[in-house]
C-alpha cells in the first residue's frame, strides 16, 4: 500500500479546515489533494480533532498487537 504524504495529524487539520468553513474545492486546491481524496479522508476522519487521531491510530496499533497473539496461539493450539 501506498504511503500518504500526509500525517493522520495533518489530515485532521485539513478536515478542520473544512469545518471551519471553507469549502471542498479550496481546501483540495490548497493542499494539492483531489476532490476524491478529499471525501475519502473526511469519511474517515470527518469530525476528529489530532487528539482523537493519534488516539485511534494508537488504538489500531494495540488492537494489531492483541490479533496477532490470538493468531500465534491458535495456530499452537492446532499444532498440538
Amino acid at each position: 500500500m501506498k504511503k500518504s504524504r500526509f500525517s493522520n495529524e495533518q489530515i485532521a487539520g485539513v478536515m478542520a479546515e473544512y469545518r471551519a468553513g471553507a469549502s471542498a474545492a479550496e481546501v483540495s486546491r490548497k493542499h494539492g489533494i483531489s476532490q476524491k481524496t478529499f471525501y475519502t479522508w473526511k469519511a474517515k476522519f470527518g469530525d476528529m480533532s489530532a487528539s482523537e487521531v493519534r488516539r485511534t491510530k494508537d488504538l489500531e496499533a494495540h488492537v494489531a498487537k492483541l490479533e496477532r497473539i490470538v493468531a500465534k496461539q491458535a495456530v499452537e493450539l492446532l499444532a498440538e
